[in-house]
């Protein structure tokens, strides 16, 4: 019985350990992340429009 509740305990602990380790984000990282994600879809949209207007000028 004892090793048992001694076995529970260490994984409690090594899951508190791991979950502790982890990297949280700030809410300007986070922004910032979301700023670069809006960029780069404008960039492929912008991408997509030159490539549409090159197809439609070489038809003609």
């Amino acid at each position: 019985m004892r090793k048992s509740l001694l076995m529970l305990l260490f994984a409690i602990m090594t899951v508190g350990v791991a979950m502790s380790c982890r990297e949280e984000k700030t809410a300007g990282e986070k922004m910032e992340e979301g700023i670069d994600e809006v960029g780069d879809g404008i960039e492929e949209g912008a991408d997509e429009v030159e490539d549409a207007v090159e197809d439609a000028t070489d038809d003609n």
